[in-house]
């Protein structure tokens, strides 16, 4: 808008110069008028030359003081060319700034894209190390609570360990005493060989420390019963010495277990008359090996008739071979003899009679009279079978 009405006043004030140039070219040729002596004619030539100055001077001024910028492009142009070279540099240098700005935006994007994975990584290790540090933390709840269970432990050992000390004394009294009598030891007479089996029995697990003490009690009993009988004196002279805390400790092995337990008090060495009658405790897991009439073994044989001396050997072949197997099965055996079953002298001989009048091959088989567990002993029926016809014995 304000273009238009510059325009405007340049055609009117244009339009307005161009009328009075007019009226003064024509007065001063109708006049004859004469500027600086010259002809009429170039007069008014000069009168129009002027006129036209005029115009474009005043234009101009209207355009000059009308507009900054035409004042701008008459009279500054060239320090507007230099503004707008630089500018332009300046427009060079920052879009080159920008570019960097936009590789420095993409690198940092990178680095933010790389920093959001390794916070997450670093979160996950957080959650990693906070729930190890609950575990950590349960952990040495339970360490303190086993800590103080130790404590009270060692409470007990200590007290344990006095009691030790004063069977650790009394040892040392029976070594010196059993140093001072090793010459009568190798004189003397053995009453228990080593190992011997001075009284056994079961006592029930599952119970309480006590009651199974009180077994244990009467199996000592029997121990010094059976000690007294040997040795020809009263039961308060042979009273067995044992070592008290495997006496308990095999107490609380059986308390604490729910299977039945076979209890063999043996003599520790060999004992002459007049020592003291020192021994150990063994324990067996206790179960029934045989049931009655259960079938144990069966040997072929080849004999000949009439011949007593060889039925017997025949006989004694096979109770080894039934005392193997019953061994194998679990039966405990004299430590001495080595032996697990008992069998009378008439049933012996009561089946060596029954081979003697046979002759050939007969197979002999061994069954258990009754239920028999691993304490013992195995008692035994035998049977003879050949060809012809087969007996029970």
């Amino acid at each position: 808008m304000y273009g238009l009405v510059l325009i405007l006043v340049l055609i009117v004030t244009g339009g307005v110069i161009a009328f009075i140039g007019d009226r003064v070219g024509s007065r001063v040729g109708k006049r004859k008028l004469s500027l600086f002596g010259l002809r009429p004619r170039h007069t008014s030539v000069i009168v129009t030359i002027i006129t036209g100055v005029l115009i474009t001077t005043l234009t101009f001024v209207i355009l000059a003081g009308a507009s900054d910028n035409v004042r701008t492009a008459l009279f500054g142009m060239e320090q507007l060319n230099q503004l707008m070279g630089e500018t332009k540099a300046r427009l060079q240098a920052t879009d080159m700034q920008l570019a960097d700005a936009k590789v420095e935006q993409q690198q940092a994007a990178a680095d933010l894209a790389k920093s959001k994975t390794e916070i997450d990584k670093l979160h996950d290790k957080q959650a990693a190390l906070e729930e190890r540090a609950r575990e950590l933390a349960a952990g040495n709840a339970q360490l303190e609570a086993d800590a103080a269970a130790l404590q009270q432990k060692n409470q007990g050992l200590t007290m344990q360990n006095a009691t030790l000390m004063t069977d650790n004394q009394a040892l040392e009294e029976r070594t010196d005493v059993l140093r001072k009598g090793l010459q009568f030891v190798r004189e003397g007479n053995i009453v228990f060989q080593a190992g011997e089996v001075i009284a056994s029995g079961i006592v029930r697990g599952g119970r309480t420390f006590e009651e199974v003490l009180a077994d244990m009690g009467g199996l000592i009993q029997l121990a010094n019963r059976n000690a007294a009988q040997r040795l020809g004196v009263g039961d308060e002279r042979s009273e067995i010495w044992i070592y008290q805390p495997e006496y308990e400790q095999a107490a609380r092995t059986i308390a604490a277990g729910e299977d039945d337990m076979v209890v063999r008090i043996v003599a520790a060495g060999n004992l002459v008359r007049g020592e003291p009658v020192r021994t150990n405790l063994q324990l067996f897991k206790n179960r029934i090996v045989y049931r009655q009439d259960e079938f144990i073994i069966a040997r072929p044989f080849k004999i000949n008739g009439h011949n007593p001396g060889e039925a017997e050997q025949v006989v004694m072949s096979f109770l080894r071979d039934v005392n193997a197997a019953a061994i194998a099965q679990g039966i405990l055996p004299d430590p001495i003899r080595g032996s697990v079953g008992i069998m009378e002298g008439s049933q012996f001989y009561d089946i060596v009679q029954a081979l003697v009048p046979l002759d050939g091959t007969i197979v002999l088989s061994a069954y258990a009279r009754a239920d028999t567990d691993a304490l013992g002993p195995l008692r035994l029926n035998l049977k003879v079978e050949t060809d012809a016809k087969g007996q029970n014995e």
